[in-house]
C-alpha cells in the first residue's frame, strides 16, 4: 500500500470509528402530561406550534403521554393532530393522582380507564409513563402495579433523562400573566442549557455505571417552552455529534428488560440501576431543584430587565 493510499485509508478508519461513536450516543423525546392547558400559548397554538417545530427540526416521531380526564373535544382534537403527524400516543393515566394517594386498586383502575379512552387514537402504544415518575414506594404496591401493567400487555415507558422543565415553564407562564418584561433568547439559552445539564448528567452516569451510552429517553412536557424551542434544542443536540431517535428505537435498548429491584425509580431508568448496583455517587444534577431554577430564572429573564 503506497503512502497515499494509506492515509485514505487512515482516514476512512477515523470517519467509521468517529461515525460508530457517535451514533452511539442517541436520544428520543417524550412529552408528558399532554394535552396541557391554556399558558403563553393556547392549548391549540401549543399544539400547532409544537407539530411545526418538531417537523422544521426533522424530528419524524416523538411520544405524548396523555391525561385522558383532559380530553374535552378541543383536548381531543389536538392528540388527534399528534397521531396523524406520525407521533406515538400512550397511557399517563386517567387523573394523574399519587397512588399513595388514591391506593393501589384505583391506581391500577385509573390506568385502564385511561387506557379505554386511548385505544381508539392512531399511533396508539400500550406503554405507561408513571405520573410523578412514582413507582411505588413500597414493594407490594410497586409489585402490584407493575403485574397488572405486565398482564395487560404494558411496558413501563421509563425515562432515562430527568430534568424539572416544567418549573422553567411555570415561571415563564406567571411572568407573561404579571406583565413582566422576558428575554425571550436569555429563556431559549437558559431552556436548553439545562435540557443539555441534565443530558450530560445521566449520560455520564451511563457510561460510568453501564460502561457505554445507552439509548436515552428525554423526559419532557407538552408544555410552552417546548413549543417556542425544542427546534433550537434539536439543532443544538445534533451539533454535539448527538442523533434524535425515536422512543421506538429507544425503548430496545438492553435496559429495557432491566427492572431494578429498587424503590428510587423517580430519576429514571440509568439511575435506578446506579442505585440497584451500590453507586454512591450522585443520582440528580444540581438543576433538578426549585430554588436553584427559581434563583437562576430571576437573574438571567428578570433582573436584567
Amino acid at each position: 500500500m503506497n503512502s497515499f493510499a494509506a492515509t485514505i485509508f487512515s482516514l476512512l478508519f477515523l470517519l467509521t470509528t468517529s461515525n460508530t461513536s457517535l451514533q452511539a450516543q442517541q436520544i428520543a423525546l417524550t412529552f408528558d402530561d399532554a394535552p396541557m392547558r391554556s399558558g403563553y400559548f393556547s392549548g391549540s397554538a401549543r399544539t400547532d406550534t409544537l407539530l411545526t417545530a418538531l417537523k422544521n427540526a426533522g424530528v419524524e416521531q416523538v411520544a405524548f403521554f396523555v391525561v385522558t380526564s383532559r380530553l374535552n373535544a378541543a383536548g381531543t382534537a389536538r392528540i388527534e393532530l399528534y397521531a396523524q403527524a406520525g407521533h406515538i400516543i400512550a397511557n399517563h393515566s386517567h387523573r394523574h393522582q399519587s397512588m399513595r394517594r388514591i391506593g393501589v386498586p384505583n391506581y391500577i383502575d385509573d390506568i385502564f380507564i385511561a387506557d379505554s379512552l386511548l385505544r381508539g387514537f392512531a399511533g396508539y402504544n400500550p406503554w405507561y409513563r408513571y405520573p410523578f415518575l412514582d413507582e411505588g414506594r413500597t414493594r407490594s404496591a410497586r409489585d402490584a402495579i407493575r403485574a397488572a401493567l405486565t398482564g395487560n400487555g404494558y411496558q413501563n415507558a421509563y425515562v432515562t433523562i430527568d430534568n424539572y422543565d416544567w418549573i422553567l415553564d411555570a415561571l415563564f407562564v406567571e411572568g407573561h400573566r404579571t406583565g413582566r418584561k422576558i428575554d425571550f433568547e436569555q429563556l431559549k439559552a437558559l431552556y436548553i442549557e439545562h435540557l443539555w445539564n441534565s443530558v450530560q448528567f445521566y449520560d455520564g452516569l451511563s457510561r460510568e455505571v453501564l460502561g457505554r451510552s445507552v439509548r436515552h429517553v428525554l423526559l419532557l412536557h407538552e408544555n410552552d417552552l417546548a413549543a417556542l424551542f425544542i427546534d433550537d434544542f434539536v439543532y443544538f443536540v445534533r451539533r454535539q455529534g448527538w442523533g434524535i431517535i425515536s422512543p421506538i428505537d429507544a425503548y430496545q435498548d438492553a435496559i429495557a428488560t432491566i427492572v431494578p429491584d429498587v424503590l428510587l425509580n423517580n430519576q429514571g431508568r440509568v439511575a435506578a440501576i446506579a442505585k440497584a448496583q451500590g453507586y454512591t455517587g450522585p443520582l440528580s444534577q444540581q438543576s433538578e431543584d426549585r430554588n436553584y431554577l427559581e434563583k437562576k430564572f430571576n437573574q438571567l429573564i428578570f433582573d436584567q430587565n
